[in-house]
C-alpha cells in the first residue's frame, strides 16, 4: 500500500507576509550597506566624511549597521571652512565621541595660512576654497578612497556622477571618464596619487533620508527644526544675519520662523521659511517641496562661476 505524500500549504498569515515585505528604504538601506562593505573590501585606506549634516548622519547609521560591533574600518574626515554653524560643529564632535570613532578635522583656515588658498575678501564664501583642503588632506593621510553623502537628486553636476566617482592625481572629475557600473559591480582600482569618490546614497532622495532619520530615530542638528532667526531678504532667498553676513544699508532685519534644509558656509546657505518643528513635519513639508535643498538654500549654486560641475572638476566633494 503506497502513502500518497500531502502537498504543502502556500498559505500564509497576514502577520508572516507583512515581515517578507521589503520597503524602498531596506532597498536603500541594502545597497548601501553593500556599497559600504566593497568600500572597506577593496580599498587600502579609506575614510568617510562627516560633517554634522543630515546626509553624513545616515551615513554614520548605515557604516553602525554594516560594521558594528566591530570599529569602523576607517576615520571620520571633516574640512572645516571655518565659517559653519556652531550648532552642527557641536553635534559633529558629540556624535563622534558618541561613536568612538577617530574624527580628522583639517581647516581651509590653515590652508590660507600656506598660501595655498587665497580669498578675494575675508569673508567671501569658502565652500570651493574645500577643495584645495581636502586635496591636502588626502595628501597627508594617503587616502585612496573617499566616501561621502551626495545624492544624485541634489543638482544636476551629481546626477552625472557614478557611485564609484574616480579622481585623476590632481583630484578631478572628468565626467567623460566614468566607469561603467552594470549590474552594480563597482571598479575601485586607482594608481599611485589617485583616488576614488564613493557616494552610497546617490539613489536617495531628500525625503528618503528623512523617513530613514524617521525610522531610525536619528538625533540631527537643532537648526534643521524650525526657530527664529534674524534674516534679511537677498536676491530671493532669505539670508542669516550673522557676524560674516551682516546686513546691507539698504536691506531690512526680519525675523523670520525657518529652519535649514541644507547646512554648510554660512555666507552662502540660507533658511527657509518653515514652521516645522518636528521630522513628521519637515517630512510632510518635504514631500510638498517643488525645489531641491540647494536649489532653495544654496545662493553660490546659482552662478555660472560657482557652478557645480566647475568645482567638481576641480575636485569638489
Amino acid at each position: 500500500m503506497s502513502l500518497a505524500l500531502q502537498p504543502q500549504s502556500n498559505q500564509h498569515t497576514d502577520q508572516e507576509l507583512t515581515t517578507t515585505v521589503r520597503t524602498h528604504l531596506d532597498w536603500l538601506e541594502s545597497e548601501a550597506i553593500h556599497i559600504l562593505r566593497e568600500v572597506a573590501g577593496e580599498c587600502a585606506n579609506p575614510v568617510l566624511f562627516f560633517s554634522g549634516g543630515k546626509d553624513s548622519i545616515v551615513l554614520l547609521r548605515l557604516a553602525e549597521k554594516a560594521f558594528r560591533p566591530a570599529r569602523f574600518p576607517f576615520p571620520l574626515l571633516h574640512i572645516d571652512t571655518g565659517h559653519n554653524f556652531c550648532e552642527v560643529l557641536r553635534f559633529r564632535d558629540q556624535r563622534a565621541a558618541e561613536l568612538q570613532e577617530r574624527l580628522i578635522v583639517r581647516d581651509v583656515d590653515a590652508s590660507i595660512q600656506r598660501g595655498t588658498v587665497r580669498l578675494r575678501h575675508p569673508n567671501d564664501s569658502r565652500n570651493a576654497a574645500q577643495s584645495i583642503t581636502l586635496l591636502e588632506t588626502i595628501n597627508e593621510f594617503g587616502f585612496d578612497a573617499a566616501i561621502g553623502g551626495a545624492r544624485r537628486d541634489e543638482e544636476k553636476a551629481r546626477a552625472k556622477e557614478r557611485i564609484f566617482s574616480f579622481r585623476d592625481h590632481f583630484g578631478q572629475w572628468n565626467p567623460r571618464q566614468q566607469r561603467p557600473e552594470l549590474w552594480n559591480l563597482y571598479n575601485p582600482s586607482v594608481h599611485a596619487n589617485e583616488h576614488v569618490r564613493v557616494f552610497p546614497i546617490s539613489n536617495w532622495t531628500e525625503l528618503d533620508v528623512w523617513l530613514y532619520i524617521q525610522r531610525e530615530q536619528l538625533a540631527v542638528p537643532s537648526i534643521y527644526f524650525s526657530h527664529e532667526r534674524l534674516v534679511v531678504e537677498r536676491r530671493g532667498y532669505l539670508m542669516p544675519v550673522t557676524a560674516l553676513t551682516p546686513a546691507a544699508n539698504d536691506e531690512s532685519v526680519l525675523q523670520r520662523q525657518v529652519r535649514f534644509r541644507t547646512v554648510g558656509d554660512i555666507t552662502c546657505t540660507c533658511p527657509v521659511a518653515s514652521t516645522a518643528s518636528t521630522v513628521a513635519e519637515i517630512i510632510a513639508e518635504t514631500r510638498l517641496a517643488r525645489v531641491t535643498e540647494r536649489g532653495a538654500t544654496r545662493m553660490d549654486d546659482q552662478t555660472s562661476e560657482a557652478s557645480m560641475e566647475k568645482r567638481k572638476k576641480e575636485g569638489y566633494f
